[in-house]
């Protein structure tokens, strides 16, 4: 997440910590599903919009991508449209989608909902011994190019992860990462 001082822009203390501190937007501080959880992605997404934030990283892909933060009305009531850490049911078990993890066949798995609705497992990255080389500038751009990282879109894909390592390298126990694509 850029500093917004570059911007000259006077952020909400919440969003400016999170600027300063270099968390993510989905590493929100606040509870899921709370109000300030939700002003924060309003918040980062109007500065966006009004060209005063520039997203990077899992932010870009948040802020343009889901509709987190906006609110719609379902029986007569406003209600949030999207929220992207959920719990869901695979195979017996409760899971959280979108998280990915060590283990599994390869080196790491995400539970994912597909087209019609159903909870399956994304099994994802290299068994062979090799590395990956989150802070090596040149393999990163190597690896993104190969893989077309661009263009990966479908979270059912095992592609669409490897591609986003990056941004779950601390929580997958990985050196480095951050908040930056491939």
């Amino acid at each position: 997440m850029r500093s917004f001082k570059e911007h000259n822009v006077d952020p909400s203390i919440n969003l400016e910590y999170h600027a300063k501190n270099g968390i993510p937007l989905n590493e929100n501080v606040f509870r899921v599903g709370s109000k300030s959880y939700y002003e924060l992605f309003q918040e980062a997404r109007k500065q966006m919009e009004e060209g005063k934030y520039i997203p990077e990283g899992v932010d870009k892909f948040l802020l343009e991508e889901t509709d987190i933060g906006e609110y719609g009305l379902y029986e007569g009531q406003f209600v949030p449209i999207d929220c992207p850490l959920m719990e869901a049911e695979y195979q017996g078990k409760e899971v959280e989608l979108n998280e990915p993890k060590r283990g599994g066949d390869k080196k790491f798995y995400v539970y994912v909902k597909n087209d019609k609705g159903n909870v399956i497992k994304i099994q994802f990255g290299d068994t062979t011994g090799l590395k990956a080389k989150i802070n090596d500038p040149e393999a990163r751009k190597s690896f993104a190019a190969r893989h077309q990282c661009d263009q990966k879109k479908d979270k059912t894909k095992a592609g669409y992860w490897a591609c986003r390592l990056p941004y779950y390298a601390k929580q997958l126990g990985l050196s480095g990462g951050g908040n930056f694509f491939w």
